[in-house]
């Protein structure tokens, strides 16, 4: 069987690593040993990022609906049960945009969660 060099290969994924971590302070931009740490590093930030960002902006969310249900006299929770009875189907993304970008509408929906609260 014929002997396997592999020159090409290695020099192809070296290239690669190195082409990610161009921008990298130093040796982590020269070296391969050290880049390959540093961008199997931030490829793994990266991904943990991606999920932390949606639990970030689930929360802005949420602060934000609290703060308009407060300022007409309910709580979040109270609020999201009382739209929940009332057959209101909107996701939290579009209920803080309403909250700060139409007050008015904000309030009518906090009228309606209070009304099936109550009933």
């Amino acid at each position: 069987m014929a002997r396997v060099k592999r020159a090409v290969n290695s020099r192809k994924n070296h290239k690669k690593v190195l082409k990610l971590a161009k921008g990298y302070y130093g040796g982590k931009s020269k070296l391969f040993k050290t880049a390959n740490e540093t961008v199997i590093r931030a490829q793994r930030n990266a991904y943990v990022g991606r999920k932390l960002k949606k639990r970030d902006y689930r929360t802005l969310w949420i602060a934000r609906i609290n703060a308009g249900t407060r300022m007409n006299g309910l709580s979040y929770s109270k609020f999201m049960n009382g739209i929940k009875l009332a057959g209101i189907d909107i996701n939290r993304k579009m209920l803080s945009e309403i909250a700060i970008n139409d007050p008015k509408a904000f309030s009518d929906l906090v009228a309606v969660a209070k009304q099936h609260i109550n009933a």
